[in-house]
């Protein structure tokens, strides 16, 4: 019996030393600390690429600002740009509550630009607080340097807005898992004249992937890239899901061609367009319609030149299931 105790008791202390040297590496090695290589420019040309990355591709003033659910697609709440607060939580399926940060000037008035940088691309805070990717900073990371100087030069001139947020937090285990998330600055330098490759980068950092590939907690399914399917609860309870987006002839795009993929997108500029009232039951879309409307028809088609490429994978979607079925 002398013997199994010590057995048990050298089990233990293993355990315990292992799990110890698990915390001690969790919490001073990681999150990833370095910055990006960053040259600022705050030129005209390059706050003007902001702005257009900002509200019309990587779509940050989405997530960071009030969104009118009265209306399809939740357009942005005049005034409210940046000013962050809106909260992704266990009602819509995540593990823990994860608050949109104010990214106006009144909340970043003491970061340097490096550090608004390695926020955008590795989804570390100033302090070293890691971020849930529900801030798709992973499809960020491959933002040319050029595209992040813009970025950053661009959300500078935001009118600074006074809102506290609520600090995120994350259920355990992720409390842990979100430390090895945050990985370096790993930029697509492409050509734009390249409409395939171009195409390729854009799809990257407007973080296609992220919502129109399903997952099963938390990981996107293997062989399912792009294939649509992932659930959105709305406020009403009713349901919407991501539409397959590979070039699948029955169940994805692979029947459109160029004009009717841009026109998909083109059908919600302008304010009437924007204002579309959308009663309770009625279907409505978490994908910011509006926002995206705004794209260059030239960066639409490089886009929908590189989805043609991608391989089709046949996956019929339920896009919106009403409250009650």
């Amino acid at each position: 019996m002398g013997k199994m105790k010590k057995i048990l008791l050298f089990l233990v202390l293993a355990i315990g030393l292992g799990l110890g040297g698990l915390f001690t590496y969790l919490f001073t090695a990681l999150p990833y600390e370095g910055y990006p290589e960053f040259e600022a420019n705050n030129s005209e040309e390059s706050i003007e690429r902001g702005r257009y990355l900002a509200n019309h591709v990587t779509v940050c003033v989405d997530c960071h600002s009030v969104r009118d659910w009265n209306y399809f697609s939740g357009p942005i709440v005049a005034g409210t740009e940046g000013k962050g607060g809106e909260v992704f939580d266990q009602s819509l399926g995540f593990p823990g509550a994860f608050v949109a940060k104010n990214i106006t000037p009144t909340a970043l008035s003491d970061w340097e630009d490096r550090d608004l940088a390695r926020a955008i691309t590795s989804g570390v805070s100033k302090d070293g607080t890691p971020f849930f990717p529900v801030m798709p900073y992973p499809s960020y990371s491959r933002l040319s340097s050029t595209d992040l100087a813009a970025l950053v030069a661009y959300l500078r001139t935001l009118k600074p807005v006074e809102n506290k947020v609520a600090d995120s937090k994350p259920d355990f285990p992720m409390n842990l898992i979100l430390r090895t998330i945050p990985g370096p600055h790993d930029p697509m330098e492409v050509d734009p004249e390249d409409e395939v490759a171009y195409g390729k980068y854009l799809v990257t950092i407007a973080g296609c992937a992220d919502c129109h590939t399903p997952q099963e907690k938390g990981k996107k399914l293997p062989g399912m890239d792009l294939a649509g399917g992932f659930p959105f609860p709305l406020p009403d309870g009713s349901i919407v899901r991501s539409a397959n987006i590979t070039p699948d002839e029955e169940t994805g795009i692979g029947s459109w061609d160029e004009s009717v993929f841009v026109e998909r997108f083109k059908q919600y500029e302008g304010e009437q367009a924007r204002l579309q009232k959308v009663e309770p039951g009625q279907k409505n879309s978490y994908m910011p319609w509006t926002m995206y409307a705004g794209m260059k028809e030239s960066d639409l088609k490089a886009m929908y030149a590189y989805l043609k490429t991608v391989k089709p994978v046949k996956n019929q979607v339920e896009v919106f299931t009403p409250v009650g079925r």
